[in-house]
């Protein structure tokens, strides 16, 4: 059975530890950073070496070395436990959190033009989003085959992209809506 006590980021964590190296915590963070922030928080790196702390002490993970070159790796009993959380418990619905929604919510408090520039502003912010998303999915390119282990990411690299252009597209016709006064 899976821990009781384990957050949804040490589970996120295991799972970047399943690409079959190890790694140290700044580097997991540096993955974290690279894949997470697309569809789940990246966390601190304080929050990484707490998370490693509590998997090493419940058997998860195993670490290797001293100081800055110390090194982990998910054990079988992480892959276990990970697999187990997998099927076993709810995914539950995602909530959106979205600071654009809650400014666009409270806008009336400035200025149409105010609400338009954020509007624009969030528009550029997703074309630098889903050029770094196409770069992400480039690189598995090739690695991606069905059954092998970038399969997934790349399917959650698509996923994305087809959610940046669905956000983009959402916003474009609020851009639209608040140019026309409606």
């Amino acid at each position: 059975m899976p821990r009781q006590d384990l957050p949804v980021t040490s589970y996120a964590l295991l799972g970047l530890l399943t690409f079959g190296d190890e790694l140290t915590g700044y580097e997991l963070k540096q993955r974290a950073d690279m894949t997470l922030r697309f569809y789940w928080v990246a966390p601190a790196m304080s929050q990484v070496y707490s998370e490693l702390r509590r998997l090493t002490e419940h058997g998860l993970v195993a670490r290797r070395g001293e100081g800055r070159g110390t090194t982990y790796r998910i054990t079988e009993g992480g892959r276990r436990d990970l697999a187990h959380w997998m099927r076993e418990t709810p995914v539950g619905f995602p909530v959106l959190k979205h600071p654009v929604a809650l400014r666009l919510l409270l806008g009336h408090v400035v200025d149409p033009d105010d609400t338009l520039a954020m509007l624009l502003g969030h528009l550029d912010a997703l074309a630098e989003e889903v050029s770094a998303l196409r770069e992400v999915r480039e690189s598995l390119r090739g690695a991606d085959q069905n059954g092998g282990v970038f399969r997934h990411p790349a399917l959650v690299a698509d996923w994305g992209l087809e959610y940046l252009e669905a956000e983009r597209s959402i916003v474009a016709e609020l851009v639209r809506r608040v140019e026309a006064g409606e």
